[in-house]
């Protein structure tokens, strides 16, 4: 599991990546419909098509001439699900901890 929470983080790291994600949400794309907001080649944005597949966030597929985009959200889910175990953990009150350790050690 840690190399695909790998790739995912690794891929939501980008920006572009993260706008492409987001305009995904709505509906399957055409890469071409997907490259269109962004000021980069279509080269460009097939690369970052490609990092957002290979970690599983998305799924190509082409009908007739045309390669469509779609969102795969369980890559998602896995990495939220990783993450909400940290937010499980009270914050740590320093001052208080010291406190104790002072009491505990006697200093």
């Amino acid at each position: 599991m840690s190399i695909r929470l790998d790739l995912v983080f690794s891929a939501i790291a980008d920006p572009t990546r993260r706008a492409i994600l987001a305009m995904l949400l709505e509906d399957d794309m055409a890469v071409t419909d997907v490259a269109e907001p962004f000021a980069v080649s279509l080269a460009a944005i097939s690369k970052h098509l490609g990092v957002l597949s290979s970690a599983g966030l998305i799924s190509q597929e082409k009908r007739g001439r045309v390669k469509w985009c779609k969102l795969e959200p369980d890559a998602l889910r896995e990495a939220s699900t990783w993450m909400q175990a940290f937010g499980q953990m009270d914050a740590i009150d320093l001052d208080a901890f010291e406190a104790f350790l002072d009491q505990q050690l006697g200093t």
